[in-house]
């Protein structure tokens, strides 16, 4: 990280390329008139002499109040920002305008300074005051607040367990594969979703928005679509469970991030495409949760302010996403990480950062302990008890279940319920749909055994060993081969059946026209079979998920997570500092009662001593005064005029303020002329930012001076902008 101070010969450097009018300014508000013959390097090593001073540093530093310190802290941590991005950084906490009348202030009193890079004025902190301002400057702390455990206010939604989530939505789609309108939509736009699954889905999953989470899964590639149907990517989803509890939510989060932030959701070359944005955007989840502190609650400008700095980080790197030119969108990023359960919101607004693994294991009514899966996986996440029986074909999965045996579930039962708990149901076609991928009653019956303890129903046992039995009856293999039992095979003489057999290949075994699955389905269906084996050849098994790959989403090694380290504040003694400036500045406010002093010094004079720019009583003693009016209210018609004339002469940003409908109406922008309209002045203000309802963007707003309940002109940067 670059050091926040600069050499004391470039801060000089800095002030001796100021024009003459700026230059001598500032150096009179400290020196009083400047006698001629002058050296402006000479003047320099005065300037730098008293601001060494052990009186004044020590004024300066009860000076610098809260907005100054966090101004510090963020020129500090930026590494010598532009305007715009400090102003980014403060968005939603002060404007625009507020933050350059704060930078300004800090110029004025030698805190700040700004120089030119590459055509680009940055801001940079006085390395002469470097003994004041480095407590402020290591203090980010104040940057990034976090909410006291007695101000959390309004309960936050409950944390989800990510692993079951996803094998709720696995489940879901197994059962509804006919996920999409007709194939023409999507040419017509992209893949749209059957309001009939949607309607479900809102029942199953509510609260839940299935639409992102499905296409994030999509997006890492672990679902696929063919034709208006949505599958499981069976070998993905297990290389899936090979990756820590906390890396598959990052990724799950990149996958949502990418696929709502991607023009063609949907598309089926996306996963492959996305492939290093995905892996880029899960480490910047990554680093971006290792920054907070799990389980701390953080209003929404310390997130976004985390982001800023994490983004910058990855900006300076080669290989990073923002360095490749792709701009991370705040909105889309929180939104990602709130629907993954990575954190949680608050009706307050606030944000709970939450562990997904410690927690979630927590919660369980059990004592860990690993099992194979787990173990391969680097996971603890398993229990003596990881699902509770509700009903003799029903049960609820705890969270912190192993992925590989939550996964399991899914491919043989039935989603009831996704929430902060999830419920499964064993039905007769989600067993079938179980034995057609290869997974037999034994293992489920075996599954249910161990993760309930040995509390399931001998009727569930009974019942999935009768299908089991009937499914071994008759079945009919992709591929258009027909397998019939013996005592089954009289349905190959009846039609419609007999006249879809081309070849009998073996007693029992028929050969039929590959277009015509469906229709000889179809036909066993009415002729009373109501279970029909469906073979695939492509259909994986079930056993070795710790051996598989994942070429979307690789194992490795992970970096460690980024995160600040916080000094405190210098500003301990609390409300002492505000007492001490104040009793600095009374003792300066008494010097203006001395004689010889013009209503006007005196107004100026006061009005530096509460702009801070008052260090010593010789500043008093010698000042140069030159009264500027920076605004003018109400009924004061020709200040404002004159205001508004300056502030065109010199192309300088104000701030209106005019009663509209009863209500106050404020806008920004620099004043082009004042037009005469009849017996009335009009002033033609240039937007910029602050631009009122229903005014049209880009045009410029005329507003009558003598409308205007206020005028303050905005004073420029010394430095000149």
């Amino acid at each position: 990280m670059k050091k926040p101070f600069r050499s004391a010969e470039a801060w000089k450097s800095a002030l001796m390329t100021l024009p003459d009018g700026p230059f001598f300014e500032l150096l009179r508000s400290i020196f009083g008139n400047v006698k001629t013959p002058f050296n402006k390097q000479k003047l320099l090593e005065d300037l730098a002499v008293f601001l060494s001073r052990e009186d004044i540093r020590k004024t300066i530093s009860l000076y610098i109040d809260e907005n100054d310190a966090a101004l510090i802290a963020a020129i500090a941590l930026l590494q010598e920002p532009l305007p715009g991005e400090l102003e980014s950084f403060f968005s939603g906490d002060m404007s625009a305008a507020g933050l350059q009348d704060l930078l300004l202030n800090l110029e004025e009193r030698f805190i700040i300074y700004r120089f030119r890079e590459d055509g680009l004025l940055r801001l940079a902190l006085n390395p002469v005051l470097e003994p004041v301002l480095a407590p402020f400057a290591e203090n980010s702390r104040v940057l990034f607040p976090k909410l006291p455990p007695d101000e959390r206010g309004s309960e936050s939604t409950p944390t989800l367990d990510g692993d079951c989530l996803i094998a709720g939505i696995v489940s879901f789609i197994l059962e509804e594969p006919c996920f999409f309108k007709s194939a023409s939509l999507r040419d017509q736009g992209g893949a749209e979703i059957r309001k009939k699954i949607m309607s479900l889905g809102s029942r199953v999953f509510p609260g839940i928005d299935l639409g992102a989470l499905a296409g994030g899964l999509y997006t890492l590639g672990l679902l696929r679509i063919e034709g208006e149907r949505l599958f499981p990517d069976t070998e993905r989803l297990r290389a899936f469970g090979n990756l820590s509890r906390r890396e598959r939510l990052e990724y799950w989060a990149a996958g949502i991030y990418c696929f709502e932030t991607g023009e063609e959701p949907f598309n089926e070359a996306a996963a492959y495409l996305n492939r290093n944005r995905i892996r880029t955007m899960s480490k910047l989840f990554g680093s971006f949760l290792g920054a907070l502190e799990e389980g701390a609650l953080y209003p929404p400008k310390t997130l976004k302010r985390r982001l800023i700095i994490l983004e910058r980080e990855e900006a300076a790197d080669a290989a990073g996403a923002v360095a490749a030119g792709n701009e991370i969108h705040s909105d889309c990023f929180f939104s990602a990480l709130e629907k993954t359960g990575l954190i949680t919101g608050t009706k307050d607004g606030a944000v709970a950062a939450h562990p997904a693994a410690a927690d979630l294991i927590a919660a369980a009514p059990a004592a860990a302990v690993h099992t194979a899966n787990d173990a391969a996986a680097g996971e603890s996440g398993a229990r003596e008890t990881s699902l509770a029986m509700d009903a003799p074909f029903s049960w609820i999965v705890y969270p912190g279940i192993a992925f590989a045996d939550v996964l399991s579930l899914a491919f043989f039962s039935a989603v009831r319920e996704a929430g902060a708990a999830v419920r499964f149901e064993l039905t007769r076609d989600s067993a079938v749909r179980g034995f057609d991928r290869g997974i037999n009653a034994e293992e489920m019956i075996g599954l249910f055994e161990r993760l309930s303890g040995n509390r399931i129903n001998d009727a569930l046992a009974w019942t999935v060993k009768d299908w089991e039995k009937r499914y071994g009856e008759v079945a009919l293999i992709e591929g258009a081969v027909l397998t019939l039992s013996e005592d089954r095979r009289y349905l190959a003489e009846a039609e419609p059946l007999r006249s879809l057999i081309g070849k009998t290949l073996a007693p029992g075994v028929y050969l039929l026209p590959a277009a015509e699955t469906e229709t000889a389905a179809g036909a066993l269906i009415k002729a009373g079979v109501d279970i029909i084996a469906r073979h695939s050849m492509d259909a994986p098994s079930v056993q070795g998920m710790q051996n598989s790959f994942f070429p979307a989403v690789e194992k490795e090694e992970r970096p460690h997570a980024r995160s600040f380290t916080f000094n405190e504040t210098p500003d301990s003694a609390g409300g002492g500092r505000t007492k001490a400036r104040e009793e600095i500045k009374d003792g300066f406010r008494k010097n203006l009662s001395k004689p010889g002093l013009t209503k006007e010094e005196k107004t100026e004079l006061l009005s530096r001593i509460e702009r801070r720019l008052i260090l010593s009583e010789s500043q008093l003693d010698g000042a140069s005064i030159r009264y500027e009016k920076l605004e003018a209210r109400g009924l004061d018609y020709a200040g404002k005029a004159n205001i508004a004339r300056q502030a065109i002469a010199s192309k300088s940003l104000i701030e209106v303020t005019w009663p509209h409908r009863g209500d106050p109406v404020e806008a920004r922008g620099i004043p082009t002329a004042i037009e005469k309209k009849g017996e009335e002045s009009i002033l033609v203000l240039d937007p910029a930012g602050c631009i009122p309802a229903g005014h049209v963007p880009g045009e410029a707003i005329r507003i009558p001076l003598g409308k205007i309940s206020l005028l303050r002109r905005i004073k420029k940067s010394i430095f000149g902008e």
